[in-house]
């Protein structure tokens, strides 16, 4: 907070302090908690309609951050010196035109430090976002660098637990943009990775200090003029939205609760203790199988009702200002119990109303038949198969594909691997739609499916592993199965954060150019940092970062120009998609996918059978969940499938084949066979033999067709077996 106020601000500000802002005039205020949270991130995300370039942050904060004072002057945030020192780091004031990194220069401080993102903040979106960047001296900003605040007294600077205070007058602005950031961009920007503190008693991920500090020090009129500023999109460097927690701080109680802040508008404070009256009447009308709407009286009140919670099996499910309510996502023939209480805008609270027991109905309908089967993709071993979706009285649940009249799996999406299958054979698939109670639709027209002959070669790249482990632990794997080495100047690599939650599209770009991979080689980027040993990686964690940093083909830079490794620097629910000249030939993770963590914490590595590159994300048939810092197999050809011909080559042959209970091997080379696997059509492994020598016993195996796989250096061969 700037507690020197000119005239001017202190007239401007009459305009705002006591009363609510136009802004809000379509938000539900009189709502509390984590709905009340929902609604401001709707509003401020809906009306940051301008998203600001980097560079035009320069030109913003010359006019938001002008010091009150001196219209030739900003303030730095952290600063709280007058200037008579030697030491210009502690400048409260700086030429408003001296803008720069060099020292004695105010630069762009991100207050939500760009590394400490999850995954990091680019200089895009959350990265230029206005609302936490603020001019701050250059050196004062690099000893801040990206330590976390802290609890302190007095002026700025770094604490005893190795965290930083942002001083006495910056620390209410911290705290309401540090809230701002966090209800914009959610789980990108989360208190708890900022700030130390405690979040237990939070309905979220939200932490005391910032609770604290927002009621220690209460908002200035120079944080309000950044609001009227970024509201109006008139002018050239505004956003379109605002802060609401310098608006009124006591939204921030409202929502996560601690020590009541101060209620700029005033609509919350007032001396009224009256609780609403009990609401009554409560009934349930157009009762399905999946939802029933709800409506009841209207409570009274000595000064106004202007809010409901409903509770569904004595939890709190909803808050509405309306005496009626649509109630979704319920499960078919269950008993639920309801109830409501009444809420005045003081907070008083009514009791609890007399619970209304309900059963939803019992859904008998089947879904409609999948339709419009497709295969592709076709491999020696697997196939794809895609079909348009399926409808339902209350929801699909799942498909279930058959081959050959043979229930192998099942999909939430629209879309299965089929994997485990033989050579240059003919497949009949069908799929059927289940919706959660139990039904099912009849059987899909059939459609055929015919691996190819095992000669076949691959003719593209694809990624083989994915590592996303302990901090800066972050690596990516290609593949090149193709009988030529690929000059990798037409391919790149980009990122998608939080799967689009936040509007992002594809960015950070990486590119291969002056890389080459080898025929039936991988190649390997790393995250620089992923060398690094800070004190929070365990053992485990540092050997693999220490791995793959040896065996990286190339490592990405670690640092504010690649913004820390990106795009090697993904988190859970981070796409990482593979280009050629541009167009996207195979990805990891859900483009558009929102905040699911396919990958948080994962290993991904390519199952053997598949050989192409797909577009479409099927983690539970084409890749394989490894344990968290597992980098055993990065590096190695452990993807690389060679087919019958390659192993003869060798010197090495299977026989008999069919076979009745025993199968021999014939070794004339000088190679060991270091472990050999078989798999059923279904791609279940049942059997499994390290260092096989002279014969494999399969008398416990069912007649059938088999796969067997074998690994010689590092590299995976397989061939069709039957046993008789």
């Amino acid at each position: 907070m700037y507690k020197k106020i000119t005239l001017l601000f202190t007239l401007l500000s009459c305009i705002t302090f006591f009363g609510q802002e136009s802004y809000y005039n379509d938000v539900n205020l009189n709502l509390t908690g984590l709905t009340l949270k929902e609604e401001l991130a709707k509003k401020i995300i809906s009306t940051h309609t301008q998203f600001l370039f980097y560079d035009q942050i320069w030109d913003a904060s010359k006019i938001t951050d002008v010091n009150p004072n001196n219209n030739q002057q900003v303030l730095l945030i952290y600063g709280y010196e007058n200037g008579t020192d030697s030491d210009v780091t502690n400048d409260k004031t700086r030429g408003i035109d001296n803008n720069g990194g060099s020292p004695s220069q105010w630069n762009r401080e991100h207050v939500y430090s760009q590394s400490l993102g999850t995954p990091p903040l680019s200089d895009v979106g959350p990265g230029s976002d206005a609302h936490h960047l603020r001019p701050a001296d250059a050196q004062r900003n690099s000893s801040r660098n990206n330590r976390k605040f802290t609890t302190g007294s007095g002026n700025s600077g770094i604490q005893a637990n190795g965290g930083w205070y942002p001083g006495d007058e910056w620390k209410g602005d911290v705290a309401r943009m540090m809230m701002y950031m966090y209800v914009r961009y959610d789980d990108r920007c989360l208190p708890s990775n900022i700030g130390f503190g405690n979040n237990s008693t939070t309905p979220d991920d939200m932490i005391d200090l910032f609770l604290q500090w927002n009621v220690e020090d209460p908002v200035s009129d120079f944080e309000r003029q950044r609001n009227t500023y970024h509201e109006n999109t008139a002018n050239l460097n505004a956003q379109g939205n605002r802060n609401p927690f310098i608006d009124n701080p006591i939204l921030a109680t409202r929502i996560w609760g601690g020590t009541k802040a101060e209620d700029v508008w005033g609509i919350y404070t007032n001396s009224d203790t009256e609780a609403p009256s009990i609401p009554t009447n409560l009934t349930a009308n157009n009762i399905t199988t999946f939802s029933v709407d709800l409506s009841w009286t209207p409570s009274t009140d000595n000064v106004g009702v202007t809010s409901y919670d409903i509770y569904v099996n004595g939890n709190l499910r909803v808050a509405t200002s309306d005496t009626s309510i649509t109630i979704p996502n319920l499960i078919s023939d269950t008993n639920y119990s309801f109830a409501i209480l009444a809420k005045d805008i003081a907070n008083n609270a009514s009791q609890i109303s007399q619970p209304l027991d309900i059963k939803t109905l019992a859904d008998t309908e089947a879904p409609s038949v999948p339709q419009n089967l497709v295969v592709s993709n076709e491999t020696e071993s697997t196939f794809i198969v895609s079909w348009d979706a399926s409808t339902d009285n209350t929801k699909v649940a799942l498909y279930e594909i058959y081959v050959d009249n043979i229930l192998i799996g099942n999909s939430t999406t629209k879309m299965f691997t089929v994997n485990g299958l033989a050579p240059s054979t003919t497949y009949q698939v069908t799929v059927l739609a289940a919706d959660e109670a139990g039904n099912k639709s009849n059987l899909s027209n059939p459609i055929n499916a015919t691996t190819t002959n095992g000669t076949a070669t691959a003719t593209e790249l694809f990624f083989s592993e994915y590592l996303e482990g302990s901090s800066n632990n972050k690596a990516i794997e290609i593949v090149n199965l193709t009988n030529s080495d690929i000059d990798l100047a037409t391919y790149s690599l980009k990122r998608q954060s939080n799967g689009g939650l936040n509007g992002d599209d594809w960015e950070w770009e990486m590119s291969l150019a002056g890389k080459t991979i080898k025929s039936q080689d991988v190649f390997v980027i790393v995250n620089e940092a992923a060398g690094e040993h800070s004190g929070s990686k365990s053992q485990k964690a540092r050997d693999a970062g220490d791995y793959l940093i040896s065996i990286a083909d190339t490592i990405r830079v670690h640092d504010g120009d690649t913004n820390f490794g990106a795009p090697i620097n993904f988190n859970g629910n981070d796409p990482v998609g593979l280009f050629k000249n541009g167009v996207l030939i195979d990805i990891v993770g859900t483009y558009n996918g929102g905040s699911a963590d396919f990958g948080k914490d994962k290993t991904l590595r390519r199952k053997s059978g598949v050989s192409s590159p797909n577009v479409n994300f099927d983690i539970d048939n084409e890749w394989d969940i490894v344990d968290k810092d597992n980098a055993d197999d990065f590096g190695k050809h452990s993807v690389i499938v060679l087919n019958i011909s390659s192993y003869k080559q060798l010197g090495i042959e299977f026989y008999p084949n069919p076979a009745n209970d025993f199968i021999k091997i014939k070794n004339l080379s000088n190679k060991e066979i270091e472990k050999i696997f078989i798999y059923d059509v279904l791609g279940k492994k049942v059997f499994y033999q390290k260092k096989p020598q002279h014969n494999i016993n399969i008398k416990t195996l069912s007649k059938g067709i088999y796969m067997l796989t074998f690994v010689i250096d590092n590299k995976v061969y397989k061939s069709r077996i039957i046993k008789n």
